[in-house]
């Protein structure tokens, strides 16, 4: 997005006061969001093409813009009372906002590709932008949005301008910037669930070359999930935030913009429903354990011991300085930025003291960030644009989870249940020579803490060739090095999760156990009872049979005695998904650096034709990137080659296996066609896409763990329509349509089965969002404004396959098919409807009421297998309708 910047001096410097700062938009970094905030004076409507935007980082009109970017106006946020990002999704229908297990766990998707929140070593491959300022991970960036001028959704790899993790497409958010012009606003808004929201915001001049805003609000709500088990309200809202600007206007060719900002958020968050229970469940519900019961999903109630909390502290500060010399703009974004995260979960979802919680968010995100670019604004027929990025990023992440009272118990009726009754807690602590209680026991777990160094720089560049008054060729290239060194110090103190159940020592035990099942087995032959035989059973074979049972008796030894240092005849392999907290090697070590250095360029290439004055045409081939992410969580394992060396260096520990310590680098490619229309009372947007993603950074849930792996190829062929009709001067009617067909080229290593050829589950083929908004001038100078819009998502699947597989094949392999076919039964399909009516005076006053799904439309927004539970399933459900007034004064 690094395209000209288009000049502003004279007189129009004090109407594009915020665009100065647009400036800021060079790369991945502090200046994206902060050219947007170059707002134009205009009698154009919202919805108009004729809007300015920065989205090429040239201040240019939608219809001029020659990339696939939606773009929401504030004035439609404040009427369809769209209060965070997940908002945006009901009016940008190539956007997803998912949140899960915690704040911290929130995904955005463009085009259906985004990266998983749960692993914050996972850094997106949807960047957003705040300002100018990247945000490098979701949660930096999911409170209440203060004051915006309008959203930029940029789709598709835009890495050439973006740089830093920008592989899938841009999020890009526009404050107003301060004015020389004393105003402001208020408002404050009630709604069901004793929802309250208050706001205000304040601008003006300090002198003649200094203007100052202030802004603050905050955000609470009751949970709309109740805990049955005691009481709490689930899924609420409380958060509050302030932000403060200075701008510096010399009126003549500099600007220097100060942006701090502190928000906080403190909630019960996220709730979450068995959708389909197993034989584990009955088990849980045996030793006391409470889940919903099947058939009440949405009924919004669920059953934990666990109070979850999730607490996030975030500010930072920014500066940028824009210096005109002659038709050249030199521009210097700074930023730095500090997230605090502390969240806990209760990861079993039950009321049983499975785990006590796990403390799955502690971490610190500490950034700075550096932009400097060079831009023209000729009159010739070129034009460029240059610059360098340089992010600097300290992580630390520390996480926990520890076995609760019950688990013990739950653990008893696993492992008999794993042995077919042959063993039970107490009896395979005394085969393994451990102690009572050794195994499971309360407070027992897995403590890990992770800190990550992550420096990065980018140069990059673009010029842009006008051919002929209609044809503009622009070429654009991006060099990015990233380099990531990280240290670990993960301990397990669970029993049963460090024994070596292939070890020397137990082999007299594992002899014992081949000898009592092959005896059993080989009774059960001898009587017909196409069975093992009980013990009952046996005693009385070997009375009535002496002969035959001693014949029998030695031939189950010499199979025990033969096999008791078989790993594939161990008798305990059945109880190997009962150690769910192994041993990590933590990094470095002598064999992983716990490094990992990547650079790569990164390019674009377009042509923009101007087919009529009111028509535009382009075509573009562009590229993307994102680096290796760590993997920071107790999954933390060493690659296939590494773990041979580690074996073979004798650096390994009981029960390490190989997995993935870091996911390689992710790249993206995208063809477009594209084609923007304006006329007086009309404008549509249309986009042919074909994108690729190499590699990408796939996280997956498997029952109790995620498994981190790069997907071979995804690929989506696309369309997307947007636009808008005035039939008359008060009445706008606009419709967004997203067609996508998204599969998986490639992915042999999925945790799931071979996933090749497969549609790529939780990608709706078709979204939609209609809308319709009437604004009524009354004559007295007040007005009556109704708006309404309506998002669908065509039914999908929402799980690539059961991990915890309900098949099993004639050799003892999983049935990937049969889970594949067990998952194709949970699907998603969304109908959401949004409506407001606000009543405006001249004097400044406004009433408005609103409701965000009208329909209380209800739905599971994403499911996993259930923790440690067999083939049970949970989800989380959406939010139900929500509605209340405001009132708001604007001066």
């Amino acid at each position: 997005m690094h395209s000209t910047f288009t000049g502003i001096a004279g007189a129009h410097r004090f109407t594009l006061l915020a665009g100065v700062a647009g400036l800021a938009l060079a790369l991945p970094g502090a200046a994206f969001a902060q050219d947007q905030a170059e707002v134009v004076e205009t009698e154009e409507p919202a919805t108009s093409n004729d809007i300015i935007v920065t989205a090429t980082k040239r201040a240019q009109t939608l219809q001029e813009t020659p990339v696939a970017v939606s773009v929401t106006s504030g004035e439609t946020i404040e009427q369809a009372q769209i209060r965070d990002i997940a908002d945006l999704q009901s009016v940008v229908p190539s956007l997803r906002v998912s949140q899960l297990q915690s704040a911290f766990a929130t995904t955005f998707s463009i085009r259906g590709f985004g990266t998983d929140g749960n692993n914050l070593g996972l850094e997106p491959s949807v960047a957003v932008f705040v300002d100018g300022v990247y945000r490098s991970r979701a949660i930096s960036q999911i409170s209440d949005l203060p004051n915006l001028e309008r959203v930029e959704v940029l789709r598709g790899p835009q890495s050439t301008l973006f740089g830093k993790n920008a592989s899938a497409g841009v999020i890009s958010l526009v404050s107003s910037a301060p004015s020389f012009n004393l105003e402001g606003n208020a408002e404050i808004s009630y709604g069901n669930y004793d929802a309250v929201v208050a706001r205000g915001y304040i601008t003006g001049p300090i002198t003649d070359t200094i203007a100052a805003s202030l802004a603050a609000g905050i955000n609470k709500r009751d949970g709309f999930i109740t805990n049955g088990f005691n009481g709490d309200d689930l899924n609420d809202r409380d958060r509050w935030f302030a932000r403060g600007q200075l701008l510096y206007d010399n009126a003549e060719n500099f600007t220097f913009r100060v942006i701090g900002d502190y928000d906080e958020l403190n909630e019960k968050c996220c709730g979450v429903v068995n959708i389909r229970p197993s034989a584990e469940t009955g088990l849980i519900q045996l030793i006391g354990g409470q889940i919903n019961a099947p058939g009440t999903e949405l009924d919004d109630v669920v059953f934990s011991d666990v109070v979850p909390f999730n607490r996030v502290k975030n500010w930072g500060v920014s500066g940028q300085a824009d210096y005109e010399f002659g038709d050249v703009t030199l521009t210097s974004i700074t930023a730095y930025r500090d997230t605090k995260i502390a969240a806990n979960q209760d990861v079993d979802f039950t009321s049983a003291a499975l785990a006590s919680g796990a403390q799955i968010g502690q971490s610190d995100i500490t950034t700075f960030t550096q932009e400097l670019r060079l831009a023209s604004d000729f009159d010739g027929i070129v034009n460029f644009l240059v610059g360098g990025y340089y992010f600097n990023e300290d992580l630390e992440v520390s996480d926990q989870i520890v076995f609760g009272e019950d688990f013990r118990a739950y653990a008893n009726g696993l492992i008999s249940a794993g042995s077919g009754g042959a063993l039970n807690l107490a009896s395979l602590e005394a085969l393994l020579g451990a102690p009572s209680g050794a195994f499971f026991g309360n407070g027992q777990g897995f403590f890990s803490n992770f800190t990550q160094d992550n420096e990065a720089y980018s140069i990059f560049g673009q010029l842009d060739f006008e051919v002929s008054d209609r044809l503009t060729l622009t070429v654009g290239a991006n060099y990015t090095k990233d380099a990531k060194d990280v240290v670990s110090n993960g301990r397990t103190t669970e029993g049963f999760s460090q024994v070596d159940l292939d070890a020397a020592q137990f082999a007299p035990s594992r002899n014992l156990l081949l000898f009592q099942g092959a005896l059993a087995q080989t009774v059960g032959n001898a009587l017909g009872l196409g069975r093992s035989a009980s013990a009952a059973e046996i005693g009385a074979f070997a009375g009535a049979n002496p002969a035959a049972f001693g014949q029998i008796s030695a031939g189950a030894q010499a199979f025990a005695t033969a096999n008791q240092n078989n790993p594939a005849a161990n008798p305990f392999n059945g109880l190997r998904s009962f150690q769910f907290l192994p041993p990590i090697v933590n990094i470095p070590n002598a064999v992983e650096d716990g490094r990992t250095r990547d650079d790569e360029v990164t390019y674009l290439a377009r042509a923009n034709f101007e087919l009529t004055d009111t028509v535009n045409v382009y075509a573009s081939y562009a590229t993307g990137f994102k680096a290796s992410s760590f993997n920071l969580s107790r999954d933390s394992r060493p690659l296939p080659g590494d773990f041979t060396r580690i074996i073979d260096q004798g650096l390994g520990v009981p029960n390490l296996r190989p997995g993935t310590r870091f996911a390689l680098p992710e790249t993206s490619s995208v063809y477009e066609l594209g084609i923007k229309a304006s006329w007086d009372r009309a404008a549509a947007n249309l986009t042919f896409f074909q994108q690729t993603l190499e590699d990408f950074q796939s996280n997956t849930f498997v029952g109790s763990s995620f498994v981190l792996a790069n997907a071979g190829e995804l690929e989506t062929f696309g369309i997307e329509f947007d636009g808008f009709v005035k039939p008359t001067d008060e009445l706008t009617l606009s419709l967004a349509v997203t067609y996508l067909d998204a599969k998986y080229n490639s992915f042999v290593g999925s945790p799931v089965g071979d996933l090749s050829g497969q549609e790529v589950a939780g990608v709706h083929p078709l979204s939609a969002s209609f809308g319709a908004a009437w604004d009524k001038d009354l004559g007295n100078g007040d007005r009556f404004i109704v708006r309404g819009d309506y998002q669908y998502e065509a039914p999908v699947q929402i799980l690539d396959g059961l991990t915890n597989f309900v098949g099993v094949n004639p050799d003892g392999s999983p049935d990937f098919e049969a889970g594949r076919a067990a998952a194709r039964a949970f699907t998603r399909e969304v109908n959401n409807a949004n409506a407001s009516i606000t009543y405006a005076m001249e004097m400044g006053l406004e009433f408005t009421l609103w409701a965000r799904n009208l329909l209380d439309d209800r739905y599971i927004t994403t499911i996993f297998p259930s923790v440690a539970q067999g083939q049970s399933i949970s989800g989380y459900p959406n939010q139900p309708r929500t509605y209340g007034g405001l009132v708001r004064f604007r001066f």
